[in-house]
């Protein structure tokens, strides 16, 4: 399996989109990596849009971001709380500065905004928040999937199969 030697954050807050989760994250761990879900309290379960729980393997503060290959970060309302963590602004700027994958979906992108990493990338999100990302310096496209070098966006759920895809396939170095 491509991906056996691979580590993945995966971020996790109330109310994000149930999909937008779990399908990257059931998608690469069929391809062998370790996805660890990292939200505000270790053991604590935080709920999707949906329904559909999800229990955090580590708080933010546990997180060595050097020990992670990339890191997800589901759309939904969840980014509108993941962008107040310091410590989730500095786990996405790292993951920038070494230009490991970072994996963004449709409100995602607020969380890329508040990192201050967007500043002429190409990009795409939710239509939603089209005016946050190029007021933040994104190019922004409307398209299923767009790879700027290590930063893979998506829109929304009907374009996960190809944003998971993408996703590993950088994860993967191809």
């Amino acid at each position: 399996m491509r991906l056996e030697q691979k580590k993945v954050i995966a971020l996790v807050s109330a109310d994000f989109e149930d999909l937008e989760l779990w399908y990257p994250v059931m998608r690469l761990r069929e391809e062998g990596a370790a996805v660890h879900l990292a939200g505000e309290v270790k053991g604590e379960t935080y709920i999707g849009k949906y329904g559909v729980p999800a229990e955090a393997d580590l708080a933010f503060s546990d997180i060595d971001p050097s020990d992670y290959d990339g890191i997800l970060v589901p759309g939904g309302w969840a980014p509108d709380k993941l962008r107040r963590y310091p410590e989730v602004l500095e786990m996405v700027r790292y993951m920038d500065k070494y230009k490991k994958p970072i994996g963004q979906i449709c409100h995602a992108g607020w969380v890329l905004i508040s990192a201050g990493i967007l500043e002429g990338r190409q990009v795409t999100s939710t239509p939603g928040i089209k005016d946050d990302m190029t007021n933040a310096g994104a190019v922004w496209h409307d398209e299923a999937v767009v790879v700027d070098g290590h930063i893979i966006s998506s829109r929304r759920p009907p374009d996960l199969p190809p944003y998971g895809k993408a996703f590993a396939d950088a994860l993967a170095g191809e």
